[in-house]
């Protein structure tokens, strides 16, 4: 799109009054939900200069919104469904048995339990993960010295941290930002591979080293909470139900086989995106529906539906926040001639691309400042505790930026995707740390001061990565 002079009308200017409020609430840490219907209300009003209008553009925004995430909501929903059925039969635990052999000393349990998050995490998400693995792996690293804390921390980065902010297999998270920046998935998903690699690699590794310093220094704090490590997972039933020991042993190594041959077949079939996610939720339900049924045979019919409203009251609960929020800022693309009428956009690019155009003709913008100004921005959405409920900010804010410079839209999306996610997803918020620290019985607390340098310094290696490649 050429760089033309664009009249910008009070809609724009409104819009981006709106995106500084809901910036200073999340600097307060305060809600944003009524800022962004106040937000659309606002921007109805004067679109259609009709009350009626406006106050239905408040649903009817809603509803568009929860439209397009429904895929994404479903997905988790699902897949949280399933992880509830694999942990009560234990089947979870039979599953990440055999690679507890391998985790003999602290380095290797660290590292280890690392990685078996990470690869968890990529098909279960992150906090299903922390259930699937922690209370199984994490007497095999006290066992070899690793402290609780110590495993927190390696679940906590490598879970809520490198998976969760690449989310390659599900796509929560690219969804959200990418159809917030107007890019494919797919090219969100390719520019923010290098940025998880340096980010996961140095957090990691500055994290690993500052433990052992610490260790040896005699200045570690164990972090230790009122019944000690491993004292059980908020939100998971203590019921079991009994399996023979050779039917859990069967389906332990059947369910890695199916979604290993859901990965397959997206390499082949060059499955992406939607066909991707819809591919691992058919597989989950599948698995969800016939585990239930072996394990609670005559009532097997009443449980699916059970373990189907657990995980539907998961989804909705997380992503209630993220709706309202989304709804405002798909007003900023091609939602609000949808919701609104183009009356006062005629000949617009959407508000989001207009603004761009105007900031590349009245401000001075360079790769080095929108990326700064991503990471930052995408760090305070994150205040909040929910990684999610910001990458609609940053996503805009990256195609406004890009649409200035003429290049590294992906680049910048990513970006803020992956410092939302890291900050707010479960690294550094402490009421967002709860589900490893309380599987681990640490501090909270303690476990985001342990994360605080090493998330600041990735963050910062991340973004001049970054810089060189807008």
């Amino acid at each position: 799109m050429a760089l033309v002079d664009i009249h910008l009308t009070s809609l724009h200017w409104v819009y981006l009054t709106f995106i500084a409020f809901i910036l200073a609430l999340l600097l307060k840490r305060r809600d944003t939900t009524l800022i962004c219907v106040a937000g659309i209300f606002t921007l109805g009003l004067i679109a259609t200069e009709s009350l009626n209008g406006s106050v239905s553009g408040i649903f009817n925004s809603f509803i568009y919104a929860t439209k397009e995430l429904l895929g994404t909501i479903f997905i988790i929903s699902i897949i949280v469904a399933m992880s509830r059925v694999l942990i009560i039969t234990g089947i979870n635990e039979t599953m990440v048995k055999p690679l507890t052999g391998f985790l003999r000393t602290p380095t290797l349990a660290f590292w280890g339990i690392g990685i078996i998050m990470l690869v968890t995490s990529l098909f279960f998400w992150p906090s299903p993960g922390v259930a699937l693995i922690g209370a199984v792996l994490l007497p095999v690293a006290l066992r070899v010295g690793l402290p609780a804390l110590g495993a927190a921390i390696a679940m906590n980065l490598f879970g809520h941290g490198i998976a969760l902010s690449g989310d390659y297999i599900i796509q929560g998270a690219p969804k959200l930002t990418a159809d917030a920046a107007g890019l494919p998935v797919s090219q969100v998903m390719e520019a923010s591979v290098p940025l998880v690699i340096v980010m996961g690699l140095v957090t990691t590794i500055v994290a690993f080293w500052m433990m052992r310093r610490d260790m040896k220094n005699g200045k570690w704090r164990n972090g230790l909470v009122e019944g000690g490590p491993g004292t059980g997972v908020p939100g998971v039933s203590s019921a079991t139900v009994a399996l023979p020991s050779r039917v859990k042993q069967a389906l332990a190594m059947l369910i890695p086989v199916l979604f290993a041959i859901d990965v397959a077949a997206m390499f082949a079939f060059n499955l992406q995106g939607g066909d991707a996610t819809a591919l691992i939720g058919g597989t989950a339900v599948l698995i969800l529906i016939g585990v239930t049924m072996i394990a609670h045979r005559n009532k097997g019919l009443e449980q699916t539906t059970s373990y189907l409203i657990e995980g539907f009251q998961f989804g909705f609960r997380v992503f209630g926040p993220v709706i309202p929020i989304a709804a405002f800022f798909y007003l900023g693309d091609s939602a609000f001639k949808d919701l609104f009428g183009d009356g006062m956009l005629q000949g617009s690019h959407g508000i989001v691309n207009d603004l761009g155009v105007a900031l590349a003709n009245h401000v001075p913008m360079n790769g080095a400042v929108a990326s700064v100004t991503l990471t930052a921005t995408g760090a305070i959405t994150g205040l909040d505790g929910s990684g999610f409920s910001g990458i609609s900010l940053v996503g805009s804010i990256a195609h406004m930026f890009s649409t200035a410079l003429g290049t590294g839209a992906a680049t910048l999306t990513a970006l803020g995707q992956v410092a939302a996610i890291w900050v707010g997803g479960g690294t550094l918020i402490p009421w967002a740390l709860i589900p490893a620290a309380a599987i681990c019985g640490v501090s909270p607390f303690e476990l985001a001061r342990r994360n605080f340098k090493p998330v600041l310094i990735g963050l910062a290696t991340t973004t001049v990565v970054a810089i060189f490649l807008v």
